[in-house]
């Protein structure tokens, strides 16, 4: 793995675990009044839309970097080329 592969993926990994983080503050919040507002009168969720959407983009993000990383791909690329070679 050369320096900038490694350089881009722990940038990669940096935005990842602080969208985590933001991503959890957010939740705590929209649940906790969500809470405060189903405990008086209002029985609705709202931001379960939001914090849905949000949790699916981080699930792809994970898939891409921690399941279809850099190693994963090389291989791929390297069974393409042995496959193209036997033709």
């Amino acid at each position: 793995m050369n320096y900038n592969i490694a350089q881009q993926r722990v940038k990669n990994l940096k935005s990842f675990y602080k969208n985590c983080m933001w991503f959890s503050i957010v939740a705590i919040i929209i649940s906790g009044r969500g809470f405060v507002k189903w405990m008086t009168t209002d029985y609705t969720f709202h931001g379960s839309l939001i914090l849905t959407i949000w949790a699916i983009i981080l699930v792809v993000k994970a898939v891409k970097l921690f399941i279809l990383n850099s190693s994963w791909e090389q291989k791929i690329i390297e069974q393409e080329m042995n496959t193209e070679k036997k033709y």
